[in-house]
């Protein structure tokens, strides 16, 4: 009888956890590269068609003011640690603009593991060497949380190398094939893991140059090769919700969709549309950092929505972490917010912060619908904007001399400088960037909560003490 008693407590305590198992929610992040702010059709795309992905934003809710960071590896970092990127640590090169992020940080994978879920990346990782032939095997996603990995090291300036787990099995790749190879990995994941809850992270290589389109697409869009490019990705991202609709997890997913930085606007057809944004890819105007993003959860998320509040993927750690059930590391500061009531429709603005970082440098800050671009402080020589010019309008490529004050509001586009006019909001955001240059960091100071987890520090000249408030 006891036998029998203490059978059915331990039954029933299985059946518990397997219904809490399947009642959690599974998450899937989508994450383009160089993909501008205008190049879907729900963000304005005049000549790019992107059926399915615009289904989604009519299914779910469009992020319009959502930010990620000026360039690929930085981004990342950023996405992973829920942290900007001079804030994490780094594993051997300290002040690399593609950072390698040392395995101390903890990863949104390692958060959602603690609750239990099956963790996977495919596609571009860039934490572990820019350069695909450079790589560090001991930071690929297998040891920062990834249960499973395919996809390639670093970027595709040149080739893609592909790596499963940590174990190198195809050199130069053939790019064309890369967007579906990907998610063929993601789709046969879901399909595995269907009964469990997981953590999907979809980094696609592309419009990253050079681009590719297989020959499905290749010739097919109005938009060039570019545009065929976009439309191969939106046709990807569809065959991902259609297989997650019909293993019935529909109702149980959130799917986020966005991209890493703005896009180029120099490589004519190579390049992508930040309008009405000004300027793209490696700049701290808008184009540089304000991306697409759309997020959907049937049921959860209101469908047809749309949140102007500032959000970024700074903010999908806490958040996913919360939905999960758990909570972000406690031990170290993280700077991303939950944004769940902004997603859940309960909230439809956050008074919030962002700040804008250039590499290791802070340009610009935002409080609500004020944007203050900051002077330029670090020598003209060794200046990022210097050495970026080539990568940048001329005339966005500009070394800003006094601070330029910009009502986002009534001025998306970033046209008139009202500094002159609102001298008490110039002040206000300078005191905020104050705190982030010492708390956070800039090119010449070590932030009082910023990282490491060895000797290895970064080479700034100044370190400074702690300091208060998180605004």
């Amino acid at each position: 009888m006891v036998l029998k008693v203490l059978w059915s407590i331990g039954l029933m305590a299985i059946l518990s956890s397997a219904t809490y198992a399947k009642t959690r929610p599974n998450f899937i992040i989508i994450f383009t590269d160089d993909q501008g702010y205008q190049d879907l059709g729900c963000f304005g795309a005049p000549d790019i068609k992107t059926p399915r992905l615009d289904q989604m934003a009519a299914e779910g809710m469009r992020f319009t003011s959502f930010y990620a960071q000026t360039v690929c590896g930085p981004s990342r970092g950023a996405l992973m640690t829920g942290c900007y990127p001079i804030r994490f640590a780094r594993q051997d090169d300290p002040d690399s603009i593609h950072p390698e992020m040392h395995t101390d940080e903890i990863t949104i994978a390692e958060v959602l593991k603690e609750q239990g879920y099956v963790t996977a990346a495919f596609g571009k990782w860039d934490l572990a060497g820019h350069n695909p032939a450079k790589y560090k095997p001991e930071l690929l996603p297998p040891h920062q949380g990834f249960d499973e990995y395919f996809g390639t090291p670093g970027s595709n300036d040149k080739v893609v190398n592909l790596i499963r787990g940590t174990k190198e099995i195809e050199q130069k790749a053939d790019m064309s094939t890369l967007t579906k190879r990907y998610t063929d990995e993601a789709i046969a994941f879901i399909q595995k893991e269907k009964e469990v809850p997981f953590f999907l992270y979809l980094a696609h290589t592309m419009p990253h140059t050079k681009l590719a389109a297989s020959d499905d697409f290749k010739g097919t869009s109005a938009g060039g090769l570019y545009g065929d490019v976009i439309e191969e990705l939106d046709f990807n991202v569809g065959r991902v919700l259609d297989t997650v609709k019909e293993l019935g997890l529909d109702d149980n997913t959130y799917i986020i969709f966005t991209s890493d930085n703005g896009p180029w606007l120099i490589r004519k057809q190579h390049g992508g549309h930040a309008a009405p944004l000004r300027s793209g890819k490696t700049s701290c105007w808008e184009g540089g950092l304000r991306v697409p993003c759309i997020m959907r959860a049937p049921g959860r998320i209101p469908a047809g929505s749309e949140c102007d509040a500032v959000a970024a993927t700074i903010d999908l750690m806490p958040t996913i972490a919360k939905l999960a059930g758990g909570t972000a590391p406690t031990d170290r500061v993280i700077d991303g917010v939950d944004i769940s009531p902004l997603m859940l429709g309960e909230l439809d603005t956050l008074n919030r912060t962002y700040f804008y970082y250039q590499h290791n440098c802070l340009r610009a800050v935002r409080s609500n619908g004020w944007k203050l671009m900051l002077p330029h402080t670090e020598p003209v020589k060794s200046s990022i904007a210097t050495k970026w010019r080539n990568h940048i309008a001329k005339a966005d490529a500009i070394r800003i001399q006094n601070p330029m004050l910009f009502n986002l509001d009534a001025d998306i586009g970033e046209t008139t400088d009202v500094a002159d006019s609102h001298p008490e909001k110039v002040s206000e955001l300078m005191e905020l960037a104050a705190w982030a240059q010492q708390d956070i960091g800039d090119h010449d100071t070590f932030g009082a909560n910023a990282r490491t987890f060895d000797a290895q520090r970064r080479t700034l000249s100044t370190e400074v003490t702690a300091t208060k408030g998180k605004p």
